[in-house]
């Protein structure tokens, strides 16, 4: 195979497009089937037999993910660079063959014909734009011009949109190399708090106001264009190092949406200039040891005394929780466990930033607040702490919206959560671009068997689809935050994560692969973004959690509003 040119990429994109249109269809009918099987009698879905569906809804899930992101890759193709349409297209191609292998599964579970699926992959046309894009050859020649790239893999699939967006991301790359890179390595190795020699040049950039609207003290911009400076920015630390640069604005982002969405005006004028000025940093106590990612399961109480509300319970992996001196409690105000996320209200709880990896605050009147950072095989540097509330007081001013916010807590995070989503799958393309960044320069420069690594069509094909893989998720990412209205996007935050956590496992993986031995050294940075990785599919919403909860039950509320519509 030699390099496709334009004409022929753009009659094949055709091709690829009739494919996704077909397994789309597939998607939906499905999507409909399971929605007339878990619907309740009184109207909406059940979730009892949502449950006995987890794993026909779990690859629906998976499905929709790919099938949105080659979707968002297609419809980027004819404005893309000759490169970044040939990554799309083997990655569509990739894509959707996997989509029809889930759907034949899925075709199979209700036995329903699986003929149709079957000729629609044993098309001509289809085998040969696989051969055309996936075969080994293919993959040699497009690694071979991913390796040609040295050290600009920036744009990667999605180029910045305009000479301000251009400025951020070449001002945020320029700080995450020079200033967060050659301290990466030993606040990882050694356990560290991130230092304030990198907070406060962040703080005084403006990257805790990011999030926050310019009447706030922020420098958040309305719509795509400050969605995607978000990303940008979020990427290029995470590129650096995920723990110590990529989540610093995660937890601000949260926040600053909470608030935004259910605070007072009391509430905004006194913390958002501070969270956009990272004076306090914040922290976000939602996981406990007994609920994980099911929100409407929380037990830590709030019970009502004069002035305000004791605090009883525990919480778990709330990063940054030493470091913070703001946080973000998710507590149950009303006592009937039956209330569910009904139950549930946000409360901002105030206390002394610490640089270790424990603390403990104690009130006058007996309350105490105690926390103990949780050893983890990678994302260090933030720390992630069990937090234990012993009768600890919180006024009412601190009750996000006040008396009208009670009950409301759980919408209020859900709304805050969307955009921490979405950062997410930026953090976790920025950490894939390092690995392949290492991956790339470590091949070219290892020499095996008399030649170096990247002259091997094998080594060749991993950088290729290392490479297809962080182009999608990219665009994917980059698409949905330039959505109108993207802010209320739960289902395409979600895939966008769901997607991108998962090929972060998958491209850090090759990465320390082509390292071999030295990739399973810890000197190796590679070895960080390896175990690093891993954590992007268990924070900000579980993969399990999002497919079941979030996407796929979206998929069949739209699939029963679709068949109401028609009837």
């Amino acid at each position: 195979m030699t390099k496709p040119n334009c004409l022929r990429l753009a009659a094949d994109a055709q091709q690829v497009r009739a494919h996704w249109n077909a397994a789309s269809e597939i998607q939906d009918r499905l999507a409909r089937k399971l929605a007339s099987g878990c619907a309740a009698p009184a109207g909406g879905l059940d979730p009892s037999r949502l449950d006995q569906w987890q794993l026909p809804l779990y690859e629906l899930a998976c499905c929709s993910a790919d099938l949105a992101a080659t979707q968002a890759v297609l419809d980027r193709l004819p404005a893309a660079k000759p490169l970044d349409q040939w990554l799309g297209l083997s990655f569509a191609i990739e894509a959707i063959t996997q989509s029809l292998a889930r759907l034949e599964a899925l075709l199979l579970e209700f036995d329903e014909p699986i003929a149709p699926l079957q000729q629609l992959g044993g098309a001509p046309e289809w085998v040969r734009l696989r051969g055309a894009y996936l075969g080994s050859a293919a993959l040699a020649e497009l690694g071979q011009a991913v390796l040609q790239l040295e050290l600009d893999l920036s744009d990667l699939g999605m180029p910045v949109s305009s000479p301000h967006l251009a400025m951020v991301q070449d001002s945020f790359r320029r700080f995450a190399a020079q200033e967060l890179r050659p301290l990466a390595e030993a606040i990882h190795r050694q356990d560290r708090t991130v230092p304030e020699s990198l907070l406060q040049p962040l703080r005084e950039m403006g990257v805790f106001g990011l999030s926050v609207p310019n009447q706030y003290g922020g420098y958040g911009q309305e719509g795509e264009e400050g969605a995607i400076a978000m990303l940008l920015v979020t990427e290029a630390l995470s590129e650096a190092s995920l723990a110590a640069g990529g989540s610093l604005i995660t937890r601000p982002e949260i926040l600053a949406r909470v608030l935004m969405a259910g605070g007072t005006e009391e509430q905004k004028q006194r913390w958002l200039p501070a969270i956009a000025q990272g004076e306090p940093l914040c922290a976000i106590a939602i996981t406990e040891p007994d609920a994980g990612s099911d929100v409407a399961a929380l037990s830590l109480r709030a019970s009502k005394v004069a002035g305000g509300w004791l605090l009883q319970g525990a919480k778990s992996w709330c990063t940054f929780a030493g470091k913070a001196g703001l946080l973000m409690v998710v507590a149950r105000t009303d006592a009937d466990r039956a209330s569910a996320h009904r139950g549930l209200s946000v409360f901002l709880v105030e206390k002394p930033s610490v640089e270790g990896h424990a603390f403990e605050v104690r009130q006058d009147g007996a309350g105490r607040l105690s926390g103990r950072a949780i050893p983890t095989i990678g994302y260090r540097g933030m720390h992630s702490f069990e937090l234990a509330f012993d009768r600890f007081f919180v006024p009412d001013s601190h009750l996000v919206g006040g008396p009208a916010g009670l009950g409301k807590g759980f919408a209020f995070t859900m709304t805050g959560m969307i955009g921490g989503r979405l950062q997410t799958a930026a953090r976790a393309c920025g950490v894939m671009k390092a690995a392949l960044q290492a991956a790339c320069s470590y091949a070219r420069d290892r020499s095996v068997f008399g030649a170096p690594l990247a002259n091997y069509p094998l080594t060749q094909a991993k950088i290729a689809r290392m490479a297809a893989r962080l182009a999608a998720c990219r665009i994917l990412a980059f698409s949905v935050a330039a959505r109108p209205g993207a802010e209320g996007d739960r289902v395409g935050a979600s895939q966008a994560k769901l997607l991108a956590c998962r090929s972060a496992e998958t491209v850090t993986r090759e990465a320390l692969q082509i390292h071999g031995a030295m990739g399973y050294a810890e000197e190796s940075a590679v070895s960080r973004y390896f175990v690093d990785a891993r954590v992007l599919s268990i924070f900000e919403g579980a993969e399990e959690t999002l497919a079941l909860k979030v996407i796929a039950r979206g998929l069949l509320e739209a699939a029963l509003r679709k068949s109401a519509a028609l009837a």
